[in-house]
């Protein structure tokens, strides 16, 4: 098979609605009655993708509490087709694609041979013999030099002689923007029509959790899905390149009307950690190539171990068998801690994979702390809040095999100290202070029923 995956580009790629976001920009001088300023640009994925607009990341980070615009045209879209393409991905990937419905999305990852992590991605069912897989950024590039392989590339190196399975990046065909928050519901209503949030098998409830529906709009066949990118409620739209930039101007505007923004990677960084007692892990972060899932949080969701066999199961089993206690873990500091050690009492007990700063940490979990920073203790303070792996589960484990995560209605959470290292790991100057969270930032409302937020 040929190589679908692209060549590593020459200069960063411009996402299909680059020029939505300028006109976004002007908006926002106009609206706020700021100095028009170019967008704050970072290389994510081989493509400039904007940090934060004319708001500020802690700006866009709290709009989540009413709607959150993001731009994730970045993140490619691969279609599987085939009388084999149920098979391929069933031989590869650790969720159970055979069981999978029409209309269904499933959260999963591409593992290695070793079981350590090369993407976590969606995986939609279009039709028996039809799937798109949504992958993150940069995850489209083959380039051997730079020891690169596309993860449908990666995937096609299991194909065996004879299958017929047609796989494509349609990635320039699609624009995904997602729409989070409660007010989510709201504005999709509005624009599209209440119908296309219904469930696809009955009419007269609304989307579960995972599923997808296909719909047309304006002559354009769109898909909308509802997995839950910040952990919270929301979907993920899939629009024709096409009409990609007049959907993303109405949608922001949108969005403005009700309070909202749209939010560029730190403020999805942010919002994706601060959801659940356990955040959401980032690709490229807490998932990488040195460690195995084994404990993180969607471990049981991404992967079923009942299946005969997949890429990385034998060393999944055996990391599992050796007993491995590592655990990922939610901490809240008064300040960003980005690769730091975590010590306990003097103890290294792990390292911190991801740090940002918060708005949406409340004054009770702030002081918990004992920070003697004003920013922290003040009322709209701000604390940092991140992710990162431990040697071993920091939790007491009931009889069950659970964490303990409350005793005597009270979350536990646990006292350490961050420290920066020399290159023997060992502690250099003075700590930031900060928790283990067993109780995360902010509640996780992706699964729970849209009628909390149909009538907002």
């Amino acid at each position: 098979m040929n190589k679908i995956g692209f060549d590593f580009p020459e200069l960063p790629r411009k996402t299909a609605i680059f020029e939505a976001e300028q006109w976004y920009q002007e908006l926002l001088s106009e609206r706020l009655g700021r100095p028009l300023e170019p967008i704050k640009i970072s290389n994510f994925g081989e493509y400039n993708m904007a940090v934060n607009y004319l708001t500020s990341v802690l700006e866009e980070a709290k709009a989540i509490e009413k709607v959150a615009i993001f731009n994730i045209d970045h993140m490619a879209q691969i279609r599987f087709k085939g009388s084999d393409a149920e098979t391929l991905l069933d031989r590869v990937l650790p969720a159970n694609v055979a069981s999978m419905k029409i209309g269904q999305c499933k959260y999963t990852l591409l593992l290695t041979e070793q079981a350590t992590v090369m993407d976590d991605l969606i995986i939609m069912r279009i039709s028996d013999d039809e799937f798109i897989l949504v992958i993150n950024a940069g995850h489209d590039i083959t380039d051997e030099a730079k020891g690169l392989i596309a993860d449908a590339d990666y995937i096609c190196k299991y194909l065996k002689d004879g299958e017929e399975v047609e796989v494509k990046d349609i990635s320039d065909q699609l624009v995904k923007i997602d729409i989070q928050g409660p007010l989510s519901f709201k504005l999709i209503s509005k624009l599209y029509g209440a119908d296309v949030l219904k469930n696809r098998n009955k009419p007269d409830k609304n989307m579960g959790f995972f599923s997808f529906n296909e719909f047309d709009f304006e002559g354009q066949r769109c898909i909308i899905s509802r997995t839950g990118y910040t952990n919270r409620w929301g979907w993920e739209l899939y629009v024709p390149v096409e009409i990609g930039n007049q959907e993303f101007k109405r949608i922001a505007l949108e969005a403005l009307e009700l309070g909202g923004l749209v939010v560029g990677l730190g403020g999805r960084d942010e919002n994706r950690i601060s959801a659940g007692n356990f955040g959401l892990p980032l690709n490229g972060s807490e998932y990488d190539r040195k460690h195995t899932p084994v404990n993180a949080p969607l471990f049981g969701a991404a992967i079923d171990l009942e299946k005969e066999d997949f890429v990385g199961k034998k060393a999944l089993l055996k990391d599992i068998a050796t007993g491995t206690t590592k655990r990922m873990v939610l901490i809240i500091s008064e300040g960003i801690v980005s690769g730091r050690g975590i010590y306990k009492t003097g103890k290294r007990w792990g390292t911190v994979t991801s740090s940002i700063n918060s708005p949406n940490v409340s004054l009770e979990k702030r002081s918990f702390i004992g920070s003697a920073r004003k920013n922290v203790n003040e009322e709209n303070g701000t604390a940092a809040i991140g992710l990162g792996w431990v040697y071993a589960n920091p939790f007491e484990v009931d009889e069950n095999g659970n964490d303990v995560l409350e005793k005597n209605g009270e979350a536990v959470r646990i006292r350490v100290e961050f420290y920066k290292e020399d290159e023997n790991k060992n502690p250099l100057g003075k700590p930031v202070l900060g928790y283990i969270s067993g109780d995360g930032v902010t509640p996780a409302t992706a699964p729970k029923a849209l009628k909390n937020i149909e009538n907002l």
